[in-house]
């Protein structure tokens, strides 16, 4: 069990703290609004009313002993920056900030946080490239140029194995399952030599250009 903090309790940092609160873990959750900290306290360990960006505060709260901080102040980027600080000075080892925009996101980098989370952006090309392909059923951006999507099978691969696809040395794609449709399964990892029929779908890895590639394929 790993301990968190989670500062800000918007629909970002509740969600947060209520998925690592059901994974079994212990969540210390701080807002400034009674409401959302009333809304918020039955699924996390604990939840208070309080100012996250003071390190006194967060002190109190035993912030200093959390594994990782997770900071949500929604527009206030002010607030998230003196949050930062707090958690930094409170040497917590591993801090994840929420952004919104590309700004907000190079200080919080240049301040040593671990991650910033854009999840508006994310969520944006995740939409957009899924829209943008008619094969692709689901998207979902890992990294700067990197993705995985779950795709309808071409109709020339259908009948032939993974073995004799070879994606890797093709597309430079990896496949990491095989979605069998019909019976509602997902076969992880997938089996190189089975044969692939028209009602399987395949989750791929690989650059954002090579996914376009492959997808253009329908």
């Amino acid at each position: 069990m790993k301990r968190f903090v989670v500062i800000g309790l918007g629909n970002f940092g509740a969600s947060v703290g209520e998925a690592l609160y059901r994974h079994g873990h212990d969540v210390v959750a701080i807002d400034h609004d009674p409401n959302v900290v009333e809304r918020t306290a039955p699924k996390v360990t604990r939840a208070v009313v309080g100012d996250g960006r003071q390190r006194e505060t967060l002190d109190r709260l035993g912030a200093a002993d959390c594994d990782a901080g997770i900071i949500s102040t929604g527009d206030d980027i002010t607030a998230s920056i003196l949050a930062i600080l707090a958690l930094r000075d409170l040497e917590v080892k591993e801090i994840y900030v929420k952004v919104i925009s590309h700004d907000h996101a190079r200080i919080a980098t240049r301040m040593g946080v671990t991650e910033t989370v854009f999840p508006e952006r994310e969520a944006a090309i995740n939409l957009g490239t899924r829209l943008s392909a008619s094969s692709v059923f689901s998207y979902v951006r890992l990294g700067t140029g990197v993705g995985i999507q779950e795709m309808i099978i071409p109709s020339e691969w259908e009948g032939k194995t993974l073995r004799e696809l070879q994606l890797p040395t093709q597309y430079r794609l990896s496949v990491v399952a095989i979605h069998d449709v019909l019976r509602s399964t997902m076969l992880v990892p997938p089996d190189p030599d089975r044969v692939l029929v028209q009602s399987d779908t395949l989750l791929v890895v690989g650059t954002e250009t090579n996914l376009e590639r492959v997808a253009s394929l329908m």
